[in-house]
């Protein structure tokens, strides 16, 4: 392997340490409920998200709770030596993809039939250190 790609290599490993992942799979909820809960929390400092997911009256938030706690542990788990309380979590990455249909027939007048989309979804959601852009007297901006 070249040193450039040594390097490349080195800093995506770096990078993905901080990273913490956690993916729910087949949630029964259809995803554009889940999108409407997803986005209230996106960019989110992660003590104000679970706040803010524990007073939802959405039904989507209790699930998203439990996932956006198990990223948290994740990235307990990642950055052993680091403590939670003096490193400031954001919600970096969350979406929703719509999962597996169970289809089924409801019976309509005449002899028809209606067919019926139970939709669920994946959520994933990503945990990242919150990154603040220090400028630098060499700039000639005080910081």
């Amino acid at each position: 392997m070249g040193s450039r790609k040594h390097i490349m290599a080195e800093q995506h490993k770096a990078a993905k340490k901080q990273k913490a992942i956690a993916i729910l799979r087949d949630c029964p909820t259809s995803p554009r409920k889940m999108r409407l809960v997803a986005d209230t929390i996106r960019g989110v400092e992660v003590n104000k998200a679970l706040g803010l997911l524990r007073y939802s009256q959405k039904h989507a938030s209790i699930p998203l709770e439990k996932l956006l706690k198990s990223a948290i542990t994740n990235w307990e788990a990642k950055n052993e030596g680091q403590r939670l309380e003096d490193t400031p979590l954001c919600v970096k990455e969350i979406y929703v993809d719509g999962g597996r249909m169970l289809k089924r027939i409801q019976p309509a007048p005449q002899g028809r039939a209606h067919r019926i989309r139970k939709r669920s979804n994946h959520v994933t959601i990503v945990v990242d250190k919150i990154v603040t852009k220090e400028k630098t007297k060499a700039d000639g901006t005080e910081s």
